[in-house]
């Protein structure tokens, strides 16, 4: 419990900072001045302490304290934010496209950095292999410490899982997300990606095995397949609850892919057939006797034929076997009497 509350005091906080253009302007000024410093001195010929003390100055900005400014020279475009810490403490978070002048002694943080480089130079190595066949490729990527404040799309890899009944099925969603507090994403978790991800398949799990693949034959239970958007609102409300903590906000959570696993694919499908049939059977046997029904009235109505009960019977028998046949039937003509 102290351990999450002590993760919980780490709030998003600006970073102070200065016109970045103002600030190059001046140094490089001043670096001018320095080499005018240093002309001036040695025309001296260091006649004086003052010529000393004007030489060692000018030495000291234009070799030491001049690139040591330039280091505090940031520039950031739009939708990014670097989270910078001062000799390991949390320094603030500069946000906003421009050209900014921070302390020069402050490090950019983000932990993610490496894991993006790696997929990055995979990439590129599966990339440059592809083209020249069968050449090694070698590609190096430098990490960025910037953080992307963009909405980013995480596809989840298909799994298979157990729903409700216990069938196995697979099942692949995606989630649309974004960093929306930094010091959160930077410092109270490892990697706030590699979070998201091992949250992601956890609450997955936990959603589908609340639910049915289909919905069952009394009809009352929601399903994946029937109720997909309810159970994507269950998901993503999971889902930030679980990165809360990490600073991140889950825009949109929808599944993509949805089927029973091999193994029972195919029973299920005759499973899904038969009822589609018995159904199908269902009406037709019941516009079926809606028709012989009405063909007796008619019948009687008009007085067409007087049948007994035992006609009646066999002329209810052809028609049911007429209407409910698969084929068509094949009349019989009688030229006698009926009797």
């Amino acid at each position: 419990m102290n351990e999450t509350k002590t993760m919980a005091m780490y709030e998003e906080k600006l970073c102070k900072h200065v016109s970045g253009m103002a600030m190059m302007l001046l140094n490089i000024l001043l670096m001018l001045a320095s080499v005018a410093g240093i002309i001036v001195s040695a025309a001296l010929n260091m006649a004086s302490a003052g010529a000393v003390v004007l030489f060692v100055i000018s030495i000291l900005y234009l070799v030491l304290i001049g690139p040591i400014l330039f280091c505090g020279l940031k520039v950031l475009k739009p939708n990014e934010a670097l989270v910078l810490t001062l000799f390991g403490k949390y320094y603030g978070t500069l946000k906003g496209a421009g050209f900014y002048f921070v302390n020069p002694f402050v490090t950019a943080v983000n932990p993610a950095a490496a894991s993006t480089a790696d997929l990055l130079m995979e990439t590129a190595v599966a990339a440059a292999s592809s083209a020249k066949g069968t050449t090694t490729a070698h590609a190096t990527v430098t990490p960025s410490k910037k953080i992307s404040l963009k909405a980013i799309t995480f596809n989840n890899d298909k799994q298979k899982i157990n729903d409700l009944q216990g069938n196995p099925i697979i099942i692949g969603f995606v989630v649309i997300w974004r960093v929306v507090n930094t010091a959160k994403a930077v410092f109270n978790v490892d990697n706030y990606q590699e979070y998201l991800s091992i949250q992601c398949d956890s609450a997955l799990r936990n959603i589908v095995r609340l639910y049915p693949y289909d919905i069952s034959e009394e009809g009352e239970e929601k399903s994946l397949r029937g109720s997909s958007q309810e159970v994507s609102d269950r998901l993503k409300a999971e889902l930030q609850e679980k990165v809360e903590i990490a600073g991140l906000e889950i825009i949109e959570a929808r599944i993509t892919h949805l089927a029973y696993a091999p193994e029972i694919a195919a029973a299920m499908l005759q499973r899904q057939q038969a009822a589609a049939i018995i159904e199908a059977r269902q009406k037709i046997v019941e516009g079926a006797v809606g028709m012989v029904e009405m063909a007796l009235d008619r019948l009687s109505e008009n007085q067409v034929v007087n049948l007994d009960e035992e006609r009646k019977a066999a002329m209810v028998s052809n028609l049911l076997v007429v209407l409910c046949g698969n084929k068509d039937a094949q009349p019989i003509v009688n030229s006698g009497s009926i009797y």
